[in-house]
């Protein structure tokens, strides 16, 4: 089950919302309030990946005129409910007066105790929340707002925070954001912004039914996986993953595979890898079947192995290939007959991204690139292929439909987190082997929470990318934003 909500144009969100409301101040108040505390609780949790947010934190809110200072300031008040000791300014772009009546509503309620100011703390701010412009600003920004941004981005501030979207839209002296919390409906500028901060998507629960090619992935894709498994089932219920990999030169990838497979709920998992990798393997991970492959001289899987793996091919659900794998010709060589061999569905990771190999055979397949792996092989991608587009925003695109997972950050910015998905994505096809379009994205949701989650609870910094794999659980014992 893929849970995932169109990303709408600006105008197309105007319309919806003006055809959901209907001019109804009360229900569009109702929705503000929930904007409001949807914001705060996404701050706070996102503030822990730079520590414990402060008992008298120096909050500022940049408020403009409508519903997007509206939504900031109900965020503010929110705040303060939680830390009752927070300093909390608000920096009226245009003035009190200029407010329009549910923007002044919000003020209201969070006035008392909260300071209108006109000037700067010398020390700076925690937190700063900018809510001046709302989807529906038009460019160029006025020249007093670019002298007020450019003061903002000279103050020392711990973490700036846009609502919905970063007030001048990539326009040049444009708010500069670090999160960007997309409210209820992810407007399609903040697919192409330049150098935009990191999105949240908040559902509102709006129930957008636009037939949109560009989708956003919601954390409600993986609830089949926190719901409670068959009594009757057994090992053999939920799929066999094998694994083709390694390598002497880059052992650790395919053993990250396996241990992230492991935590897939797969039943079996089987991982063919070099012979001299065998022991130290099994010791570090006795759940999965180990086959020792014959090596080259330099370490990689040799041609003479195939019978290793065409003996037991039938008692899988899946296969991965690739991680760890080098660049042997031998070994390219071998894995491309693999490939073009199988008759069970495919993931296709590192290595094992050449365009021979992506076209060969015809079994559904999961392809797992980052960027240059993209650019390498998307003139070979077969119709009919998934892939897993790894960057700052995953993407899963399968045919013209693109599903971008906003999960995950900076700690993923480490050598070995693509490993983990993989061997993730390969688990998740295994157990359902029909849909790859459902493991891919289940995959890249559960990958990027887990990022989420370690890095909330460690910091971005002083972590290791196996650390990923100790937060999986965490994430379906409870939803995440």
């Amino acid at each position: 089950m893929v849970v995932a909500h169109p990303i709408l144009t600006c105008a197309e969100a105007k319309d919806f919302e003006a055809a959901c409301f209907a001019g109804d101040e009360e229900s569009e108040w109702a929705a503000m309030r929930k904007a409001g505390r949807a914001v705060a609780k996404a701050v706070l949790m996102d503030f822990s990946e730079i520590g414990e947010f402060p008992a008298a934190a120096r909050v500022v809110v940049l408020a403009g005129k409508g519903h997007n200072a509206g939504d900031a300031l109900i965020a503010a008040r929110h705040i303060r409910e939680l830390h009752p000791h927070a300093r909390i300014e608000v920096r009226f772009i245009y003035g009190e007066r200029a407010l329009r009546p549910l923007a002044q509503r919000a003020w209201r309620e969070l006035a008392p105790g909260a300071t209108s100011v006109s000037r700067w703390l010398a020390d700076g701010y925690d937190l700063l929340l900018d809510g001046v412009f709302g989807y529906q600003f038009r460019a160029p920004l006025e020249p007093a707002v670019l002298a007020l941004f450019a003061e903002v981005r000279a103050l020392k501030i711990r973490l700036r925070a846009a609502v919905d979207l970063p007030s001048g839209l990539g326009e040049p002296g444009a708010f500069q954001a670090d999160f960007i919390y997309a409210t209820g409906i992810v407007k399609s500028p903040l697919l192409t912004l330049p150098n935009a901060g990191r999105i949240r998507y908040l559902d509102l629960d709006f129930a957008v039914t636009a037939n949109a090619s560009e989708r956003v992935l919601a954390s409600a894709t993986l609830d089949p996986l926190r719901a409670l498994r068959y009594s009757r089932s057994d090992k053999r219920t939920f799929g066999h993953l094998f694994v083709v990999g390694g390598s002497r030169s880059y052992p650790g990838a395919v053993l990250m595979s396996v241990l992230a497979a492991l935590r897939s709920g797969v039943g079996l998992v089987t991982a063919f890898v070099p012979e001299s990798l065998v022991a130290a393997f099994a010791a570090r991970a006795p759940e999965a079947m180990w086959v020792g492959w014959p090596e080259t001289p330099e370490g990689g899987l040799a041609l003479e192995g195939s019978h290793l793996l065409a003996a037991r091919v039938d008692r899988a659900s899946a296969l991965l290939v690739g991680p760890g794998l080098g660049r042997e010709l031998e070994t390219l060589a071998l894995i491309k007959d693999v490939v073009s061999r199988s008759f069970v569905p495919l993931v296709i990771d590192a290595d094992a991204l050449q365009p021979d190999i992506v076209r060969a055979g015809a079994a559904p397949r999961v392809l797992t690139p980052h960027g240059g792996e993209f650019a390498r092989i998307e003139a070979a991608i077969p119709m009919g292929s998934v892939t897993i587009r790894k960057g700052p925003i995953t993407t899963v695109q399968a045919g013209d439909a693109r599903y971008h997972s906003f999960f995950g950050g900076p700690v993923l910015a480490r050598g070995g987190s693509g490993d983990i998905l993989a061997g993730l994505t390969g688990g998740l096809l295994a157990q359902s082997p029909a849909d790859p379009l459902e493991a891919a994205c289940r995959a890249a949701v559960w990958h990027g929470q887990a990022a989420d989650a370690l890095a909330q609870a460690h910091g971005q910094v002083a972590v290791q990318t196996t650390q990923l794999i100790d937060f999986l659980p965490a994430v379906l014992r409870k939803d995440h934003v």
